[in-house]
């Protein structure tokens, strides 16, 4: 089993330093995790515009590197839509890109703890770098989305797989994961957007981000400082609290406050019985409260990123249709990161607060798209940046929460199921954009 199990000379000057040179590291090593494992599934999204803008000829047999590097202003228009649209709307690559991750979602919690987790990372980082492989070697839209299908799986099993992980950590490695998984919407949209307006073609960008997946078994492998209780190469035989009491009072820092210092004594100190279908199906109802607003966020954020965003086209602006699309990805991911890395400054209990703000932001956005009534794109990336705050938001209130009030012997669980919320809402989302796509795009 590889576990990193010595820590670096400078820690090693008393128990306390340690405490907190390890509590760093599995910090910065969830933050990589999160960055890593969301970064394709955000390439993906802001590469959707060019992975859908493709030669006309049937018979073409270029690559995608060549064809996606024609720049969308000088394109022919797929119809005369006063919205400038493409052939097919941006959500079939938002569709490959979450029904694979909601499929495993739905299903892997059941069945994905007999699977250790170093099995599951290697194979996280095969999916990813698949991924990037196809899509920029592709030479048709087909292989492309199968390439996004690759991404969809590893991203789909890693968050889940990486959310029942914290179970065996201190709580605060929820921050750095959610702080990483903001961190890799600007990373990824930004750099695609960076490498791709500096020139470089779509094929040598994602061939440049074949690094991340390398960057994931690092952070894993040798970052990470592991708990002896994790199954990492072998099936655990039985369902167990993560983190025993002694060791999770080891990773607490002396600063912690009472509240941490009680909850960690009151943590049962040996090994239960795996969860019953009983248990689990009363873990699922309990977790509704938490799971349906986080999906309805998402809904209505990703009805605005994939059914919306590309009708928003301002044809006097200075960026052509394909750079205003990909900055309004990079800008709603800076909302996302600010607000995921904010849990150590404020916590919101109230979600539902934040869902009905995200609809209203939807609706909002539609009638901009039927009326026409806003004067600039400047316009939109403010509302673009507020509605990843809020997204942001949900999203790691979500999780917080849900490891505060689910007891030790269901939080593995609990933390992996709950990630469904996120997926479905964006899944509908997916659905829902294509009936306004075409009905926006045929007037």
């Amino acid at each position: 089993m590889i576990r990193t199990n010595s820590i670096n000379a400078d820690c090693d000057h008393s128990p306390a330093a340690n405490d907190r040179c390890t509590q760093c590291r599995n910090w910065s090593a969830f933050w990589l995790l999160g960055l890593c494992n969301n970064f394709a599934y955000v390439v993906m999204l802001s590469a959707a515009h060019d992975i859908l803008q493709k030669q006309e000829s049937g018979n073409s047999t270029g690559s995608i590197g060549t064809t996606l590097v024609t720049n969308f202003a000088n394109a022919s228009s797929s119809n005369s839509s006063r919205y400038d649209c493409n052939p097919v709307s941006t959500a079939a690559v938002l569709l490959a890109d979450i029904l694979p991750t909601l499929i495993i979602k739905l299903v892997a919690p059941f069945v994905i703890h007999k699977v250790p987790y170093g099995f599951r990372v290697l194979f996280c980082v095969f999916m990813a770098g698949l991924s990037f492989l196809l899509v920029s070697f592709s030479s048709a839209v087909w292989m492309s989305i199968l390439g996004v299908i690759f991404a969809s799986i590893g991203a789909g099993l890693g968050e889940l797989s990486f959310l029942s992980l914290t179970a065996f950590f201190s709580r605060n490695v929820l921050e750095g994961w959610g702080s990483g998984t903001g961190g890799a919407g600007v990373a990824g949209a930004f750099l695609y957007s960076s490498f791709t307006q500096a020139g470089l073609s779509p094929r040598e960008t994602l061939l440049i981000m074949l690094v991340i997946p390398f960057l994931m078994l690092i952070s894993y492998f040798f970052l990470l400082v592991s708990p002896p209780s994790l199954p990492q190469w072998k099936r655990s035989e039985t369902e167990c609290l993560a983190v025993w009491p002694e060791e999770r009072q080891h990773l607490m820092d002396e600063s912690d406050d009472k509240e941490q210092q009680e909850e960690s004594t009151r943590a049962e100190g040996t090994r239960s019985s795996p969860l019953s279908c009983t248990e689990k199906l009363h873990v699922i109802k309990g977790l509704l409260k938490f799971v349906l607003p986080l999906g309805l966020v998402y809904f209505a954020e990703y009805f605005i990123n994939q059914g919306l965003m590309e009708l928003l086209y301002f044809p006097d602006f200075y960026l052509t249709h394909a750079a205003q699309y990909r900055w309004y990805q990079t800008l709603y991911q800076v909302g996302v990161l600010v607000s995921r890395s904010s849990l150590c400054c404020v916590k919101i209990r109230k979600l539902w607060a934040l869902s009905l703000l995200q609809v209203v932001n939807a609706v909002f956005l539609l009638f901009a798209v039927r009326y026409l009534f806003l004067p600039s794109a400047w316009v939109v990336f403010v509302v673009i940046l507020y509605e990843g705050l809020l997204g942001g938001a949900a999203y790691v209130n979500t999780f917080y929460f849900i490891s505060m009030e689910t007891a030790d012997r269901y939080r593995e669980f609990a933390m992996a199921v709950a990630s469904v919320g996120d997926s479905f809402g964006i899944a509908l989302a997916g659905l829902a954009a294509f009936p306004v796509h075409t009905h926006f795009c045929s007037e």
